[in-house]
């Protein structure tokens, strides 16, 4: 018999000793911090998302609940070239492992190189696919090929390049010295 699992409260233990897998779509909409993100409403956009469980042995022979999550969207951002809207798509695959408390999360999550969260009764597996695509947000959006000529120069036509003539410091002691 094949469980369903709710995003926003899974229970991650019994997920991961079932193996279980979940995914789906939201809308960007259901998401604030990262539709706030986007220039344009998102009433079209979706969020993906894909999860599995599973129990790993850890380095003394326990078994620790662990999820591979992954998710992607479409953003329209300003490209910092031309300074235009652009589609960015955001992307992240990431595993983590659970723990049964905040201290030891906290411990493990500086001497590992996996994610370590806590385990609780109902994760909200939507809020944790929210922070990674926040964090997968490339700092510099921009195009592959701007649609229209970047103007890469900083001078107006106007502008006079020549350097004016500037006054030698030391003039003014040379006129002492007479």
């Amino acid at each position: 018999m094949k469980h369903e699992y709710v995003p926003r409260s899974l229970p991650v233990k019994a997920f991961a000793q079932a193996d279980g897998e979940l995914s789906g779509s939201v809308p960007l909409a259901e998401m604030e911090r990262l539709h706030s993100e986007s220039l344009e409403p998102a009433d079209t956009a979706e969020v993906s998302f894909s999860a599995e469980g599973e129990m790993q042995e850890d380095a003394a022979g326990q078994l620790e609940p662990w999820i591979h999550l992954s998710g992607a969207t479409t953003l329209v951002m300003t490209c910092q070239r031309c300074l235009t809207p652009v589609a960015t798509e955001i992307e992240f695959e990431r595993s983590f492992r659970f723990v049964a408390s905040e201290a030891l999360a906290e411990v493990e999550d500086e001497e590992s190189e996996e994610d370590v969260l806590v385990l609780s009764r109902e994760f909200n597996l939507l809020e944790l696919v929210e922070d990674e695509l926040l964090m997968a947000i490339p700092a510099v959006p921009k195009h592959e090929e701007c649609p229209a000529p970047v103007k890469l120069e900083a001078v107006d036509a106007d502008f006079d390049i020549s350097p004016a003539e500037k006054p030698n410091p030391f003039a003014v002691l040379q006129q002492l010295k007479k």
